[in-house]
């Protein structure tokens, strides 16, 4: 994920999408037919299982592959579980919930936390066609900028260009809505760089009152957005599409908003995250709802 002011101008709305209530969010659209999957990928977070970058050792690696930051708070390693948690970790565990913590420190610097499925040696979970989950509760205020999204698991010296989906792009600043986002990045021409969104709407605040499914479905010819299982809009998969896919979430901050009142701490919660790859035996099932 990049900053949202780097690529402004293919950042042309593809569509819109509207989910109906007042106070509770009840999504529409046509729902995912889930059960012609096969879960290749799970973390439930009864355990912490991110390094600094080995995805050969842990599940997850506490950086980008490229080792890039973003946001106006640095995304730092996972700190000795031995020690106050609470006070000091990005990542932290309780009761089957993944919180990723954005934090003001005494000189004024914040620090928070991004985990990859991947590492730079490629090391680690991809996979190239399949549904990708993760249930989530978002943190309230302004300034916050969480994600969940997921990158073409390149080598790092690779210079095709790389595919991004960013399921979802959320800007505190703005509690009624939040973003699916596509990137396509040419690594040796940047004036080709291209991608689109859809917005979603939702009831102010509702996305920080409880917890809600966040997923796309990646096919061959179509990648499909959802909120709780119902699909909000697609887009045709790019051709450049060539890679398997890592999983990437974070709790960045700013994106050109500004920060001052951003609650401090700020808490992503995660309560799992998901991937699926289709099932040709289920191909054709009919799921129940």
């Amino acid at each position: 994920m990049r900053n949202k002011w780097v690529f402004p101008a293919v950042a042309a709305l593809a569509g819109l999408a509207t989910v109906a209530g007042c106070r509770e969010l009840k999504a529409q659209g046509e729902p995912l037919q889930l059960c012609r999957y096969k879960k290749v990928f799970a973390d439930d977070f009864n355990d912490l299982s991110v390094s600094k970058s080995n995805n050969e050792r842990t599940r997850w690696s506490a950086h980008t592959p490229w080792n890039g930051d973003f946001g106006d708070a640095q995304f730092i390693d996972p700190i000795d579980i031995f020690a106050d948690p609470e006070k000091n970790a990005p990542f932290i565990v309780k009761d089957g919930i993944l919180k990723i913590r954005a934090r003001k420190h005494d000189n004024g610097k914040w620090t928070s936390g991004l985990i990859s499925s991947a590492d730079p040696t490629t090391a680690g979970f991809a996979l190239m066609y399949g549904y990708f989950e993760a249930r989530m509760k978002l943190p309230p205020g302004p300034g916050v900028w969480p994600a969940f999204w997921l990158n073409a698991n390149n080598p790092k010296d690779d210079k095709t260009p790389s595919v991004e989906i960013d399921v979802l792009e959320y800007y505190g600043q703005f509690p009624d809505g939040f973003h699916s986002v596509w990137h396509i990045w040419d690594k040796t021409d940047p004036k080709k760089n291209r991608g689109g969104e859809i917005v979603t709407s939702v009831p102010s605040g509702s996305l920080n009152e409880s917890f809600h499914t966040y997923g796309v479905d990646v096919t061959k010819e179509w990648v499909v957005f959802y909120l709780d299982r119902r699909e909000i809009g697609r887009t045709p998969t790019p051709p450049e599409h060539t890679k398997p896919l890592m999983i990437l979430v974070n709790l960045a901050l700013g994106s050109g908003w500004p920060i001052d009142k951003t609650p401090n701490p700020s808490d992503l919660l995660v309560d799992y995250v998901y991937a699926f790859a289709p099932d040709e035996t289920k191909r054709d099932a009919v799921c129940k709802e």
